[in-house]
């Protein structure tokens, strides 16, 4: 790698040579001599074939999962959750114990290590929201709830200026990523006020198929609204609202 050191500054490509703009400033570097028919076909980049494939599957999965809770996460993800999740999700398809190197894949990964990922680094739920609640997934049943004890919210949330209320949201699925398919559920509660009041408790409940064999996730998250004349608005475009995978159950590996 060179450093451009004339009046002019190039960008793009010259012969062998490409020119291009970094944080260092303008540099130059030689083509690599690699073409992608040899990394495709050559022994020499069997690690390097694998490795793609592999990264090529988290980025699928990190989709599809996105794609099921759609709905929940439009007010709920900061921009940088792509690129995070597909991180996380590369820690799950390492961990398959069941397929060869450049063949594992998530459904024979370990889905539990998706648990406690939060969708919004500006605002994490358990630095949000301090009441106390139990994630269970019945896989038997196809039953995934959360459940919130009775609580104070004015004492149990720390909420942004201009906030008046709450809603508390969550959702759970089975998601296939072999057959990239999914059922999902979602639900939130009314309306809670910012208040010295007794919310009373509980319990978001989410069906999906009974004896599922695909993975299970269950997310829960705190939605910010502010009430201006008999209306609720989302507070910031969701920059203080936080949600996270709360429970992640893989199931046993095939």
């Amino acid at each position: 790698m060179g450093r451009q050191d004339s009046v002019i500054q190039l960008t793009g490509s010259v012969g062998n040579l490409s020119f291009y703009k970094s944080k260092d400033g303008y540099l130059a570097r030689k083509k690599s001599g690699v073409t992608a028919e040899r990394v495709k076909s050559d022994p020499k980049f069997a690690r390097t074939r694998e490795n793609m494939a592999e990264f090529t599957r988290s980025g699928q999965a990190t989709k599809l999962l996105r794609t099921a809770f759609r709905s929940l996460l439009e007010n709920m993800a900061d921009g940088r959750v792509t690129g995070r999740l597909t991180r996380e999700m590369m820690r799950v398809i390492q961990a398959d114990q069941v397929n060869l190197r450049g063949q594992r894949n998530v459904n024979d990964g370990e889905a539990a290590l998706m648990e406690g990922f939060e969708f919004n680094e500006s605002g994490k739920l358990l630095k949000t929201f301090f009441a106390p609640f139990t994630a269970t997934v019945d896989r038997a049943a196809g039953i995934l709830l959360v459940d919130i004890p009775a609580f104070v919210p004015a004492n149990m949330i720390s909420w942004p200026e201009g906030a008046t209320h709450i809603r508390l949201k969550a959702g759970g699925a089975a998601i296939d990523f072999a057959a990239a398919s999914y059922a999902v559920t979602t639900s939130e509660s009314a309306e809670i006020a910012l208040g010295q009041q007794l919310q009373e408790a509980l319990q978001l409940s989410h069906a999906v198929p009974a004896a599922s064999a695909s993975p299970l996730f269950l997310v829960f998250g705190i939605e910010f609204l502010q009430f201006v004349n008999g209306v609720q608005y989302p507070l910031k475009n969701g920059t203080f609202n936080a949600m996270a995978i709360v429970k992640a159950d893989g199931g046993a590996p095939a």
